[in-house]
């Protein structure tokens, strides 16, 4: 038989068959595979399937890193008085004592109002930086939106396009004075994004909105970190500055082309935004030696028996090495036939893993509201992290599996805190991101 597929536009093109697709990128720059979940998808009718899309960067030395246009926005409201704002105060000199006169770097504190402690400027002078870092004092309410306005409008200050833009947001509370609402700041972040800057979410303590943190990093591609302990703080900042350190690729976006008899259903952990025929997602920036995967779920109609083409990824990304701007391709196939257990007969362990890891998530989120909406008993809720935690060793995931044992401890001692863990596991998962 003539075994053909359809472009998204409707072209017959030869097809050689195979489960996957690779496209090597430029040197310094990314690699993508598109794997398809099963060789087979089932010809008689409309069904389901899982694809992958794995992002690789090349763990090799970088000869030149991008400058950073770095904004430090600290919450600085009264419950950081003390110890809190002590080690916030350490963390920002280590930040200074990492970056190069190469980097820009700006400060913003918020309480009731917003303070620019030091508006965007190289790192000249580390001393100075460090004396205006330790002159913060504590205020009284916490107006988080107007601290990201600020913040972002610092690294927009300064427009050449070869800097890494982020902003650092640290917060120890709800939002209590300004805008507060959810969907206005994950909004705001969202717009942000758009123009080049990440930012990246640090809730330290109790009190802050997990939820509301997670979607901020969520929609702007960026970070989430709990910081349980206030001695924590420098390290955490010290890891997100080295993963900055280390970015080869920034602002990646994976678009799937696809034909008139295909749909995207999901996009796991992410949220794709739909075109004509096209479901496209942002994905986070890259640090050498990392790989991305992205779990597709589709919808494929029945087909004339033969192999297919049913849809083309299509990646975009800058390239944080040789400063311009990348694009890579790849197809992803399948072979429609009649018989339908030949689908499950030759599923790709990859991409099984994958789903079984987007299950867990989901797992972990129902479990943590349970405990939210106190529909869970805590017994019933240690018994369902105790599986989940039994799934992600099995699919070697020990960095999410060593948070679900933070949460179980914290189920069977005071209960502080355990959404939060619940929500930086699931966060973790979700982003897809492996070391």
């Amino acid at each position: 038989m003539d075994r053909t597929q359809l472009t998204p536009q409707g072209e017959p093109t030869r097809l050689v068959g195979g489960a996957k697709t690779v496209m090597a990128g430029t040197p310094g720059g990314l690699t993508l595979e598109c794997v398809s979940g099963s060789r087979y998808a089932y010809s008689r009718e409309d069904s389901h399937a899982h694809a992958l899309a794995v992002i690789r960067s090349a763990d090799t030395a970088m000869a030149a890193r991008m400058p950073l246009n770095l904004c430090l926005v600290i919450d600085r409201s009264g419950s950081m008085e003390g110890e809190p704002l002590d080690y916030v105060k350490r963390a920002a000199g280590h930040v200074v004592d990492l970056l190069e006169p190469t980097d820009v770097l700006s400060i913003v504190t918020f309480a009731e109002q917003v303070d620019v402690v030091m508006p965007a400027r190289r790192v000249l002078n580390k001393s100075l930086i460090k004396d205006h870092i330790q002159r913060i004092q504590t205020g009284n309410t916490t107006n988080l939106y107007d601290g990201l306005v600020v913040g972002g409008q610092q690294v927009a200050s300064i427009p050449s396009q070869t800097y890494l833009n982020r902003v650092l947001l640290l917060t120890d509370g709800e939002p209590t004075a300004g805008i507060r609402d959810f969907a206005s700041i994950v909004g705001l972040v969202a717009e942000q994004k758009v123009d080049g800057i990440t930012v990246t979410a640090l809730g330290f303590g109790p009190e802050y909105n997990e939820e509301l943190m997670a979607g901020i990093a969520r929609r702007s591609a960026g970070n989430y970190y709990h910081i349980s302990r206030p001695e924590l703080i420098p390290e955490v900042f010290r890891r997100e500055l080295e993963m900055l350190l280390n970015i080869t690729a920034r602002n990646l976006r994976l678009e799937l082309s696809l034909p008139r008899w295909t749909q995207v259903r999901q996009v796991y952990g992410l949220y794709p935004v739909f075109g004509q025929r096209t479901a496209s997602v942002n994905l986070v920036d890259l640090e050498r030696g990392a790989t991305l995967a992205a779990l597709f779920e589709l919808e494929l109609g029945a087909r004339p028996s033969g192999t297919y083409r049913v849809a083309r990824a299509d990646l975009t990304y800058e390239n944080c090495v040789t400063g311009k701007s990348e694009h890579l391709s790849g197809d992803l196939a399948y072979e429609f036939a009649p018989d339908a257990s030949l689908v499950g007969a030759h599923l790709n362990p990859v991409v099984e893993r994958e789903r079984q890891i987007a299950l867990a998530s989901r797992n972990l989120e129902q479990t943590m509201m349970g405990l939210k909406t106190q529909q869970l008993a805590s017994g019933t809720a240690l018994r369902q992290l105790e599986q989940t935690k039994t799934i992600l060793l099995a699919q070697n995931r020990p960095e999410a599996a060593a948070q679900l044992d933070e949460a179980i401890q914290g189920l069977q001692g005071s209960g502080a805190e355990v959404e939060k863990t619940l929500i930086g596991a699931i966060f973790s998962l979700d982003t897809g991101k492996r070391e």
